[in-house]
């Protein structure tokens, strides 16, 4: 399942403060602040779509991320190559390092990346 926009702008805030009351989260926001009953619909969403946990204090709620950031981003990528590129990532590496506008110097620092892996996947 697939975040919304707007939806990944206010998880990124949730990842970044790790835990939060709706008010800190509104507070995350740049100006000028999305209402307090919009913030709180996209938290329900996010919480019926399995994003996001909370505790209830009284009448307040804490919500924290039922997702890591890293897992949430590679579920994305990794659809996205499914999707776009038959599945395979050597095609999209191919797309990427030929339509990426990549210069020489972030080339040549993407193949020391890529001798790196090759180095673990040796041992």
């Amino acid at each position: 399942m697939k975040l919304s926009k707007t939806e990944e702008q206010l998880m990124e805030y949730l990842w970044s403060l790790d835990k939060a009351f709706l008010k800190q989260l509104i507070e995350a926001f740049p100006d000028p602040k999305p209402a307090a009953t919009t913030v709180a619909t996209l938290l329900k969403r996010m919480a019926n779509k399995g994003f996001v946990g909370y505790r209830v204090f009284g009448n307040s709620r804490e919500y924290y991320p039922l997702i890591k950031k890293t897992d949430y981003f590679s579920n994305h990528f990794n659809g996205m190559i499914r999707n776009n590129f038959n599945d395979s990532v050597l095609q999209f590496a191919s797309f990427f390092t030929t339509a990426g506008n990549l210069t020489t110097t972030e080339l040549k620092k993407l193949r020391k990346i890529i001798d790196q892996e090759i180095e673990k996947k040796k041992k």
